[in-house]
């Protein structure tokens, strides 16, 4: 059986009928998420941020407590933001966040709080990419640009059989200008979450259920090849390097040294424990007392060992060896960090750190609240 071919043209019957059946099954089949329910482009962006490389029940779990704590876009505007990245805490790639609160501040201060209604003005804000723009223009606003998201990639490379690395930028181009041409123009913003959510629930990386796909009749990949798994084509990945980390959890008295990473690059803007790549010919305590020496000018006598972590980012893994440290001088300078403060153990939740470091001082309070247990 051939395939039914998608034109380019917008008055196409063949497209209009694709259009018609991707739409209908959204209506009847997309799952029940909050950022559906309402109109607010406030929250609509809120939601397509969090949603980038992130699992949806993953941003459940943030979503409406962002919201609830910073309901309007002049709330986030106002926010710090170390509130910010605590809302954001656990969520993961973090730019994210500190690119929303200076996209706020920004259209609070440019645009008279108002978030501009097509994408090329929202693009044109710092902390916006052409991804969100496009998606709270055709939401929100009704505007008929297409997004592509990774979901989208793979839907559009069945569809159209196309088996070239989708990576390239020439593929890049082709897959825009396809996702464009398809759009609805009556309905671009369900059109846009229709593509979106077939890709994350039939049109899957593994396993595409495509016996009930709404168009597989459209499918070039479910007629020609043996299974439309096979596509996209990305280039292989490279090796995934792996880093040990030298972890300071520094003690004076009943107080830890924490310091605050700066806001530029990975992690920016959360708290830490100091920490250091172990080179391949050092160990853990040479690393730590040098690294506390001349970033923060304190020494330092590395004492026991606490806890290993390890954790995985999108492309290195490390693992963190903490070590329990006693502070033996000087007075704390700020070279790699923008902040620093010492605090009890009890007082760590008040303050953003990654997901590693979260595990550390998840041991922290357990090892405290075991040596204070008096049952």
């Amino acid at each position: 059986m051939t395939p039914l071919s998608i034109t380019n043209s917008k008055n196409s019957e063949v497209l209009r009928r694709f259009r018609d059946n991707l739409l209908d099954w959204y209506d009847e089949s997309k799952r029940d998420l909050p950022w559906r329910k309402t109109s607010d482009p406030y929250s609509i962006w809120i939601s397509e941020v969090m949603l980038q490389q992130t699992q949806v029940q993953k941003v459940l779990r943030y979503y409406t407590k962002f919201l609830a704590a910073l309901p309007t876009l002049e709330s986030l505007a106002e926010a710090e933001l170390d509130t910010v990245l605590k809302l954001w805490e656990g969520l993961g790639y973090y730019a994210r966040a500190r690119n929303l609160h200076k996209a706020a501040r920004h259209i609070v201060e440019s645009y008279d709080g108002k978030i501009p209604q097509s994408c090329d003005e929202l693009v044109q804000i710092r902390g916006i990419g052409p991804y969100t723009a496009a998606a709270v223009a055709s939401i929100a606003f009704s505007e008929a640009r297409a997004v592509v998201d990774g979901n989208v990639v793979r839907v559009l490379s069945r569809l159209y059989h196309i088996d070239s690395d989708v990576g390239t930028q020439k593929v890049k181009q082709q897959l825009a200008e396809i996702a464009q041409n398809l759009i609805d123009h009556e309905k671009p913003g369900d059109f846009n979450q229709a593509i979106m959510e077939l890709g994350a629930t039939l049109c899957t990386p593994k396993t595409p259920k495509c016996l009930f796909c709404p168009v597989s009749d459209f499918c070039k990949a479910f007629h020609e090849l043996d299974t439309p798994a096979r596509l996209p084509v990305k280039r292989p990945g490279k090796k995934v390097p792996h880093y040990n980390i030298a972890s300071a959890l520094i003690w004076d008295e009943n107080y830890l040294f924490i310091d605050r990473r700066k806001e530029s690059g990975m992690l920016g803007g959360l708290w830490e424990f100091p920490g250091q790549k172990i080179p391949e010919d050092g160990s853990a305590h040479e690393t730590i007392t040098k690294h506390v020496r001349e970033e923060f000018e304190l020494e330092v006598e590395v004492g026991d060992f606490c806890t290993e972590v390890k954790h995985a980012y999108t492309h290195f893994k490390i693992t963190i060896h903490a070590y329990h440290c006693l502070y033996k001088s000087g007075e704390p300078k700020l070279t790699a960090a923008t902040d620093w403060k010492w605090v009890k153990p009890d007082e760590l939740h008040f303050y953003a750190f990654s997901t590693a470091h979260k595990k550390i001082i998840q041991k922290l309070i357990s090892d405290f609240a075991s040596e204070h247990d008096t049952t």
